[in-house]
């Protein structure tokens, strides 16, 4: 360990720290900001994290909507894809989501490895409680009731799931109806 020397052989030579050590209580200001090195910065807490809640309804209420259990039960690709779009907030569309779905099961049979990341997606955007057990494991044992919960947990949050993330954001339209309008004219292209 260096030691500072000392120009005072009566004082004790202290250890280098890079921290100004002085031996007289009368230090001016101007010494003070002279070995500082600019103000003390406090960092800031972060925000308290928010708490865990529960789904709204559970994972076997899937016959509080009758048209939702069926839809789920016939045509599961129509479900997932209507959740997907609203949890992906409109990137890929329902279709598309479905789609891949669709795609999933055909090829591999277990359709579920992919829903299953959507479930987790949506546990995490609105805190829920990761329950019964873990998502993978919810929908491999029981992919339509996990299907219909995530459904039912989205409707019970506000959003139309019929009119998919566009008609949600734009507020379902307001009760207005859109007029098509005709294709712009395009003006052939010339060499």
């Amino acid at each position: 360990m260096y030691e500072a020397a000392s120009s005072d052989p009566r004082k004790p030579s202290a250890p280098a720290t890079g921290f100004p050590v002085s031996y007289s209580t009368s230090t001016t200001e101007a010494e003070v900001y002279s070995y500082s090195y600019g103000p003390v910065v406090v960092p800031v807490p972060p925000p308290h994290p928010k708490p865990i809640v529960e789904w709204s309804t559970g994972l076997c209420d899937c016959f509080s909507d009758w048209g939702n259990s069926c839809m789920t039960f016939w045509c599961p690709c129509v479900t997932f894809g209507r959740v997907a779009e609203i949890v992906d907030r409109g990137s890929p569309s329902c279709g598309a989501s479905g789609a891949l779905y669709t795609m999933i099961c055909c090829l591999i049979g277990c359709g579920w490895i992919y829903s299953c990341f959507y479930r987790t997606k949506m546990r995490r955007q609105y805190m829920l409680k990761e329950s019964p057990c873990w998502d993978c494991l919810t929908h491999c044992c029981c992919e339509p009731c996990a299907l219909c919960q995530e459904y039912r947990e989205l409707e019970n949050r506000g959003f139309d799931m019929v009119i998919g993330w566009q008609g949600n954001v734009q507020g379902g339209n307001q009760g207005v109806a859109m007029v098509p309008m005709a294709p712009a004219a395009v003006e052939p292209m010339t060499r």
